[in-house]
């Protein structure tokens, strides 16, 4: 097993959201969830330290954070970016859209600027298909977004 580098303090807040939902394993998506939320990522650290406590295999928990697109291994941006490209919003042009994130902020997707402030995604959909295309920024929705709005929509975040 890969040697835990965790500080201490962040090894018991996650066990701590283990406990919190009983260990149970029909919980791991729940504890996924709380555990990106306190640490912004799922590293294998922290997916060695919930299959663990849930007695289940890494392989479990591995399956499932790369499954659901909504986890991620990787740290993410103070700003994390997604662009949905669901059938509505890429008929509506999505695509250059996406392709305006990656030119302004001189990254690809599945990228982190170098400063740390935005991370670019796409999604598959966000279900508001009526304001396509949709951009989120953390919570933010932004609808009907043109690859004019892009820098307009950044500077918000400057």
């Amino acid at each position: 097993m890969t040697q835990i580098k965790l500080a201490k303090c962040k090894v018991d807040q996650l066990v701590s959201i283990c406990d919190k939902h009983g260990n149970q394993p029909g919980e791991l998506i729940n504890i996924l969830h709380e555990a990106q939320e306190a640490f912004g990522y799922l590293p294998r650290e922290v997916q060695e330290i919930i299959a663990r406590q849930l007695n289940i295999p890494v392989s479990k928990v591995y399956g499932v954070v790369t499954f659901y697109s909504f986890f991620s291994m990787e740290p993410k941006g103070e700003h994390p970016i997604s662009v949905c490209m669901g059938t509505a919003c890429y008929v509506r042009g999505a695509e250059k859209v996406l392709d305006e994130f990656k030119r302004v902020l001189n990254i690809n997707v599945g990228e982190t600027t170098p400063d740390g402030k935005f991370s670019l995604s796409s999604l598959r959909c966000v279900g508001a298909c009526g304001l396509a295309p949709v951009v989120l920024i953390g919570e933010k929705v932004y609808g009907r977004v043109v690859p004019g709005d892009v820098e307009k929509i950044l500077q918000e975040f400057q």
